[in-house]
């Protein structure tokens, strides 16, 4: 998703210096105008605001304070904007340690999926200081179309968190349904052309419930990263003491996909560990 949302940055006007581990990506931007650093910590030097799209905690601890990381290279006054999902304890931990160095931090995770990245519409939840959120705005604006700041240094990761949350127990829900639907003879098509037009209507019953029926499970978003951003839930959860228990149930289904061979499916493939449980299938066979 970083490739396109750089993209956007480009296309509104502003100076671009990229850096990858994957080269193809960034071979891609610099033909389009960028330019190229080959470690963090020289395009941190380079760049006023830097900004990290990686896949999990450690890496974003990896890239902001490893070896030939931001911080070796970034200046004092400079702002990191991190939009990767990550653990929001650890996102406050990364804050203090950079502000040490006087360089702010906003996390700045994005909803929207590939999709959202490419057309510019991601919702982008945001935390850290008002200071460091007005500095970001236009930049935020370039990539996305529901910006909000969350609150202080890590609401944007917890506000990441209730998403996923929310989005995979909803997933499991369809499921669930289309397969009790099926189980009972009853066409699990008419099912959610029901439920649409009814208080049981949303996107994930709009898109994902389409892709069960049609069995197009190509990400998309993989159910190896949801099963990575459900342990962030878990760990956000019991770090703050709060009680998710239904969600648990749903986050042992994303392990479970992994434990399937069939993490790099689409996360709405999870109906598929309950159509094997049933003995059912909703959609044709490829």
């Amino acid at each position: 998703m970083g490739a396109p949302m750089a993209r956007h940055l480009l296309t509104a006007g502003y100076p671009l210096t990229a850096h990858s581990r994957s080269a193809p990506p960034v071979d891609a931007l610099v033909a389009e105008g960028a330019a190229r650093a080959s470690t963090p910590a020289e395009l941190a030097s380079v760049s006023d605001v830097v900004i990290t799209m990686v896949p999990d905690t450690p890496d974003v601890e990896l890239v902001l304070f490893g070896a030939s990381g931001v911080t070796e290279g970034a200046a004092a006054g400079s702002l990191l904007i991190d939009m990767s999902t990550i653990d929001p304890i650890a996102t406050r931990s990364f804050a203090e340690r950079l502000a040490s160095n006087d360089v702010a931090m906003l996390d700045a995770p994005v909803s929207g999926g590939e999709v959202g990245a490419k057309a510019g519409t991601l919702s982008i939840m945001v935390g850290g200081s008002q200071e460091a959120f007005e500095r970001a705005r236009p930049l935020f604006e370039a990539m996305g179309s529901t910006i909000v700041h969350a609150g202080p240094s890590g609401a944007g990761q917890v506000t990441k968190a209730c998403n996923q949350l929310v989005i995979a127990s909803a997933v499991e829900a369809v499921g669930e349904a289309f397969v009790l639907a099926a189980k009972a003879g009853v066409d699990p098509a008419k099912v959610r052309e029901a439920l649409l037009g009814g208080f049981a209507g949303s996107k994930v019953l709009e898109v994902h419930g389409q892709r069960m029926l049609d069995g197009a499970f190509e990400p998309g978003f993989r159910s190896a990263l949801m099963a990575k951003d459900g342990r962030i839930v878990l760990s956000a959860a019991d770090g703050f003491g709060a009680p998710i228990p239904g969600f648990r149930a749903v986050a042992e289904r994303l392990e479970a996909m992994l434990t399937a061979g069939r993490g790099d499916l689409d996360y709405a493939a999870l109906v598929t560990l309950l159509e094997d449980e049933a003995g059912v299938a909703l959609h044709p066979e490829p």
